[in-house]
């Protein structure tokens, strides 16, 4: 390996040959700064005491001024009072956050300081939507000791669009929205329908918002057509979620700007690792490659390199690729289509780690003991070149099954990827030691006909491949979360938090039908639910107890703070490895790029402050991304069922509430629900303690995991719920597994850390 241009070490500028403070026009004080000059008034300021607390007196800078002071504004972190004063939202009693909508009617508002989510009763909720930046004052402590919250103000309509079934009564029409997290209905005059016929799915845009006497109003802009159409799952995903999917004029201008190959003047002063066999690994199907590895033995352990995309030499602050990629967060895969984070000429093209072309990367290269400890790790901001497009299978090929054909055509990399093997080996012990949790519950995939129909489901298998990549992808990243905590720059990390206790307590309930036990949150390590899962492992309900094991956990989220991840046993993690696909990979890559060219923690382009609204928005970012692709792959599964009512399978009780049994058809993956009543002739009581359902009269018991036989009988495409009855003559099977198909058709990476 060998530098490029300059000596290894020497800080250089960003590509323009200019400090960040000289790449924008027009310079404007930060956010942080604008904040402390508020905290140090100690009071509201009208705008000219804010210029002047600010030593602004250019007309140019006040106007951009005056765009960030509303962008604050409309994240929640200064207010504008009635006098047109601007104010610390703290010192004011007042609470801001965004709306999330229940469809019943009533919604919370989950603040932006962290906390506890307000309640706000349907009434509140009849001026806002799901989805918008409120201002709330705390009105009252309900009776279950809930914070409820008092509208003060919309700080910003985050919703200009929903996508809905028309519908037309009494001459009146309105749109039903997809997402029921929007309880209200839109209101559609007649001229504004655009030739919607009842039962279209439509775009509809509001041009009215919700008061408190008056529903939404809007206008339909896109007939999407009937609900069966191929691909109609996506549209109307992408738009009930309100995903970003439109790419803005500057943001392909940027990205098209910087062509199809690395420029030179890019490549010079990186360390060149174009001469080393570094690979990509990633599913067939694969179009964005961020991450290469490479790996030799070195004495009795190995140096391992993972070097990762460089999408930061691209990206500039605030630049319009930049605004675009914040936005959306992350990459949403959809079972037959992708919206990218960054636009296909980079995301698939200049960024992406395609084989036998020039790339910039920043590596992470690190010496690994033979416990699988990392002794040692550095990072570079690095020049290469692909040498194979692999994927899992190949490798598994290769590794595992020991392909003749593929050991030939692959010779020369097999002294890497044997050594890679043997890595793993020592990182999955040491994985294990720490007591790190190991889910690996199956998953399934779609495959579609010609036409765009599914034509089966099949289950999708990981292999020693996968969690090859797993474990060099966890390594890297927590060298990277360890090098920016030493140098205390504000970044991001992902952290995960022990499972609360209201959660910990269902858990236990639920693990004591099973004779299964957990010590108290004091005491809970993830080496018990590491044990939890190895005690399981190879029974029949074991697919069922993880799942619920799952659900129990914390959801992992992105902050300035480190807490540490649960579910791994790590002191710190953050996200390093995939900066194509995930903001806050970025933000790593952009903090990681500043120390190497010798800049300081306090001159770094994103304070802390920054740093935590960038952490808030990119969780719901990626939760947004998780219920469009769930609510996508409910309504494709809906679909398959739709042609089989009638039809029988054997199904496992994943579920027991008191109207009935949630069941799963396991070789499909589909959920659905057999209601109390078609249970047969008695009434039925829940025994809440074991997880069961019991006849008064026959005594007849349906409890979790077990097997039942069930008759399909209705399949809801508005409300992806699909209705089981019981085949009757039957009594459920304990402890078998497989299960006998009675007419069902078809075809029988990793966790999210």
């Amino acid at each position: 390996m060998k530098r490029t241009g300059r000596r290894g070490g020497t800080p250089t500028r960003p590509r323009d040959g200019k400090p960040d403070s000289e790449r924008y026009r027009v310079a404007i004080p930060s956010r942080d700064e604008i904040l402390k000059a508020l905290e140090h008034a100690g009071r509201p300021l009208e705008p000219k005491a804010l210029h002047q607390a600010l030593g602004i007196e250019d007309d140019e800078v006040r106007s951009a001024l005056g765009n960030r002071l509303r962008a604050m504004i409309r994240d929640g972190q200064i207010i504008a009072n009635r006098r047109g004063h601007y104010c610390l939202v703290g010192h004011i009693g007042l609470v801001t956050g965004v709306v999330t909508g229940h469809r019943d009617g009533y919604g919370f508002v989950s603040p932006d300081e962290g906390g506890e989510d307000i309640y706000l009763s349907p009434r509140e909720m009849r001026e806002v939507m799901h989805g918008d930046k409120v201002a709330v004052r705390i009105a009252r402590t309900d009776a279950r000791g809930r914070a409820e919250g008092k509208l003060v103000e919309v700080l910003a309509r985050n919703t200009s669009e929903i996508v809905g079934r028309y519908v037309r009564e009494s001459g009146i029409g309105f749109v039903v929205p997809d997402n029921r997290r929007f309880s209200q209905s839109i209101a559609v005059p007649p001229r504004q329908a655009n030739g919607a016929q009842p039962g279209d799915i439509v775009v509809v845009e509001l041009t009215d918002p919700p008061s408190r006497d008056t529903q939404p109003v809007g206008r339909v802009i896109e007939n999407l057509g009937e609900a069966g159409g191929p691909g109609m799952e996506t549209e109307i995903a992408m738009r009930a979620h309100g995903l970003p999917f439109r790419w803005p004029e500057e943001a392909l201008a940027e990205a098209g700007g910087w062509g199809d190959r690395v420029r030179p003047s890019a490549k010079r002063g990186r360390l060149d690792l174009r001469e080393v066999p570094l690979v990509t690994i990633d599913g067939a199907d694969a179009k964005d490659f961020d991450d290469a590895v490479w790996c030799e033995r070195d004495g009795r352990g190995w140096r391992l390199l993972v070097a990762i995309a460089d999408v930061s030499h691209y990206v500039a602050v605030d630049g319009a690729l930049d605004t675009e990629a914040r936005e959306r967060g992350t990459s949403v895969y959809f079972p037959r289509k992708v919206i990218p984070m960054l636009p296909e000429s980079l995301s698939n093209g200049l960024c992406s780690l395609n084989p036998g072309v020039d790339r910039l990367c920043m590596v992470c290269e690190m010496q690994v003991g033979p416990t699988g400890k990392v002794r040692a790790a550095t990072f570079h901001e690095g020049l290469m070149r692909s040498h194979a497009r692999l994927t899992y299978d190949e490798v598994a090929g290769i590794l595992v099954e020991g392909d003749p054909g593929l050991r030939r055509r692959h010779e020369k990399l097999l002294p890497h990827l044997e050594a890679l093997h043997d890595l793993w080996r020592a990182l999955h012990r040491a994985r294990g030691r720490r007591g790190a949790v190991d889910f690996d519950l199956p998953e399934v995939v779609l495959r579609f006909d010609p036409k765009g129909h599914i034509a089966r489901i099949e289950p999708r298998h990981r292999n020693d491949a996968h969690r090859i990549i797993e474990e060099c992808m966890i390594a890297a990243n927590v060298e990277a979360a360890r090098f920016l905590e030493k140098h205390k720059i504000p970044t991001l990390y992902r952290v995960h938090a022990p499972p609360e206790e209201d959660r910990l307590a269902a858990l236990r309930e639920f693990l004591g039908a099973f004779g299964l036990k957990l010590p108290t949150r004091e005491r809970l390590e993830p080496k018990h639910f590491s044990e939890l899962v190895g005690q399981v492992a190879g029974r029949p309900d074991a697919d069922l107890i993880e799942t619920v094991i799952l659900r129990a956990m914390s959801q992992a989220v992105y902050q300035p703070e480190n807490i540490g991840h649960f579910g791994l046993a790590l002191e710190r993690y953050a996200h390093f490895t995939s900066p194509i696909r995930r903001y806050p990979d970025l933000l790593v890559h952009r903090a990681i790029r500043h120390l190497l060219r010798g800049g300081k923690p306090q001159d770094f382009t994103h304070g802390r402050r920054e740093m935590e609204g960038f952490g808030r928005h990119c969780s719901m970012t990626e939760r947004r991304a998780d219920e469009a692709t769930r609510d996508a792959m409910d309504w494709l599964k809906c679909e398959f069922m739709q042609d089989r009512i009638g039809e029988e399978f054997d199904a496992v009780v994943t579920g027991v509430v008191d109207f009935g049994l949630f069941v799963q058809i396991p070789e499909y993956q589909i959920d659905g629900l057999v209601h109390v009543s078609s249970l047969g002739g008695d009434y039925y009581q829940r025994d809440a303690v074991h997880q069961r359902l019991v006849g008064e009269h026959t005594g007849r018991v349906f409890r979790l995991s077990d097997r039942l036989p069930v008759r399909l009988i209705r399949v809801s495409m508005d409300d992806r719920k699909i209705d089981f009855e019981l085949v009757e003559q039957a009594r459920p099977e304990r402890g078998v597994k497989g299960g006998r198909k009675r007419g069902g058709r078809g075809g029988g990476k990793g966790g999210r850390h």
